[in-house]
């Protein structure tokens, strides 16, 4: 399995990005899953449903299970900050790429998504100089700053070329479990 993580601000256009890029890896014949960080509480099941007042009722675990798909909802009793390493050992290794959105300060391979500024967005620093777990950038105009040669510059309006990239450079994204 191979892992990449894209790090960025929120409404960089991590999730965008995701959405064109699962599919374009999927017709290069790629099975994907992806880890998505959340940073606060979030309901994955609708209140009134079983599962939901199974959960509510103190049950620590929750599986929905159908013949298309299955969830598992599992609440800490106490909040219990886990590592994306942690999280990765739980889920499936059957597939070829991991796509892990958010966790920007782990020490996973990474995509840093840049914006620059615009009347709408303020723009941020570029986290590449402070990050040596930023293997490329992918932004939607020129970076105001050289970029060394380690780290590869992609564009981030174009998913399918990104895809390509990924598949080229696989052997920097192979994961061992610690």
């Amino acid at each position: 399995m191979k892992v990449v993580a894209f790090a960025g601000l929120s409404g960089s256009g991590k999730t965008t990005l995701l959405e064109r890029l699962i599919p374009a890896l999927r017709q290069r014949g790629q099975r994907v899953s992806v880890l998505k960080h959340a940073h606060h509480k979030f309901e994955v099941d609708q209140p009134g449903k079983d599962s939901y007042r199974h959960r509510k009722a103190g049950a620590q675990e929750v599986m929905l299970a159908s013949d298309l798909r299955y969830a598992l909802m599992h609440d800490h009793e106490v909040p219990t900050a886990l590592t994306p390493q942690a999280l990765i050992a739980k889920m499936s290794p059957d597939v070829d790429w991991l796509l892990v959105e958010g966790f920007k300060d782990s020490p996973l391979p990474k995509i840093e998504i840049w914006r620059a500024p615009t009347v709408d967005w303020e723009g941020r620093p570029l986290r590449f100089p402070h990050d040596p777990w930023v293997v490329a950038v992918a932004a939607d105009r020129a970076l105001p700053v050289p970029v060394p040669a380690s780290v590869a510059v992609l564009d981030l309006n174009q998913a399918e070329a990104m895809a390509d990239w990924l598949l080229a450079h696989a052997d920097r994204f192979a994961y061992q479990q610690p």
